[in-house]
């Protein structure tokens, strides 16, 4: 499968960097293929390492104006005109996607895959991989939006939250009868 993971370019904590490595690992040894942002910095690097040292592809989709913080060693890298082309090239390379620990941008992708997802612009897996309960506060908003009629779908079918990595990857490949 090829998997976009929508996450952040930070250095971060062990906290976050460790279940990132791990669900890298999964991801490499399950000969996945990351779609990620193409960045050699942070989380990102951290995502990319573990997926290439575990024997996955990396898939790069950069922007022009972070082109040269783009990761050189990938199997293929696109680099988009701004960042709604590069959220859309992602998605259309991705099976399914993985939303891990992230700021601004990271929301900003998470809310509108799900946005295009509520109104059935694509059907791909979407998942919140909840890391050191990182999106418990997003979870509880999009329970309550859906608890109060604020979504067109039941909460369940637009995105599932995973606690760990291994969960994370698990539902991917379910959903697509790989497991």
């Amino acid at each position: 499968m090829n998997i976009c993971v929508f996450l952040s370019a930070a250095d971060l904590d062990e906290r976050y960097t460790g279940p990132a490595r791990q669900f890298a690992e999964l991801l490499g040894k399950g000969g996945h293929t990351l779609v990620w942002g193409g960045s050699d910095a942070g989380l990102m690097k951290v995502v990319a390492d573990g997926v290439r040292e575990a024997g996955g592809r990396l898939l790069g989709v950069s922007v022009e104006f972070l082109a040269q913080f783009a990761r050189t060693d990938t199997d293929e890298m696109v680099v988009a005109r701004d960042l709604a082309e590069r959220k859309a090239r992602m998605l259309e390379r991705a099976d399914g996607i993985v939303v891990m620990v992230g700021g601004m941008g990271t929301l900003d992708e998470a809310t509108d895959i799900l946005e295009l997802r509520k109104h059935g612009h694509h059907t791909k897996p979407v998942v919140v991989l909840n890391t050191a309960g990182f999106y418990d506060g997003l979870k509880e908003q999009f329970r309550r939006m859906d608890d109060e009629g604020f979504l067109p779908l039941p909460l369940t079918e637009l995105v599932f939250f995973a606690e760990e990595p291994v969960g994370a990857l698990a539902y991917l490949e379910e959903s697509f009868g790989t497991r």
